[in-house]
């Protein structure tokens, strides 16, 4: 699958490795990825971003996905969901960290551990997107997979990458607006019961 990747979608998926070894993580996720695209250049993905995007719209999401680590990685939904059942997951947040210190839960060491550098696997969140991507770009009919398919993936996906940039108006028909025109969101359906 990778050759067909342009070199704006390897540089995120690249950069996205990065990304997961800055902050320790175990695996590389799709947050990662959101990260990496944010630091592109130039390439259709960001375009879409920046189109889409407001005044310090890098800071916000950067502020939102952290404050879902601090969670533990769950989205508002599932928040919502144990709510629903009677659990306050601030007050469980609140009290981990008053007994452990603040970022308790987030997911990942915080700096090393001795042990040698080495190759982060790709977590199911992550391979679900480069799945997508792939499904998207096939849908699509466009011979190679780019930093904007990858885009597209991740507001498909679900999740806390997904409720982060819906948060903040980019979603798959936004995205596919900006990229594509008005009608560009061919092969939508079956992309997004795919998977």
């Amino acid at each position: 699958m990778f050759e067909r990747f342009t070199k704006d979608a390897r540089a995120v998926v690249e950069g996205a490795v990065s990304h997961s070894g800055r902050v320790g993580a175990e695996t590389v996720e799709e947050e990662h990825m959101l990260l990496s695209l944010l630091d592109r250049e130039g390439s259709r993905g960001s375009f879409a971003l920046t189109s889409l995007g407001e005044s310090g719209f890098r800071e916000f999401l950067e502020r939102d996905l952290a404050e879902a680590r601090r969670r533990g990685g769950l989205s508002r939904a599932d928040a919502d969901a144990l709510s629903g059942l009677g659990i306050d997951l601030s007050e469980i947040v609140s009290r981990i960290e008053e007994a452990h210190g603040e970022g308790a839960l987030e997911s990942g060491g915080r700096g090393g551990n001795g042990r040698r550098a080495r190759r982060r696997p790709f977590g199911q969140g992550a391979k679900d997107v480069l799945v997508r991507a792939l499904r998207i770009a096939a849908a699509r009919r466009d011979r190679h997979i780019g930093d904007e398919h990858l885009l597209l993936a991740i507001t498909l996906r679900g999740g806390v990458a997904a409720e982060v940039l819906a948060d903040h108006g980019v979603t798959y028909e936004s995205v596919t607006r900006v990229l594509y025109g008005g009608a560009g969101a061919a092969g939508e359906g079956g992309v997004a019961e795919a998977g």
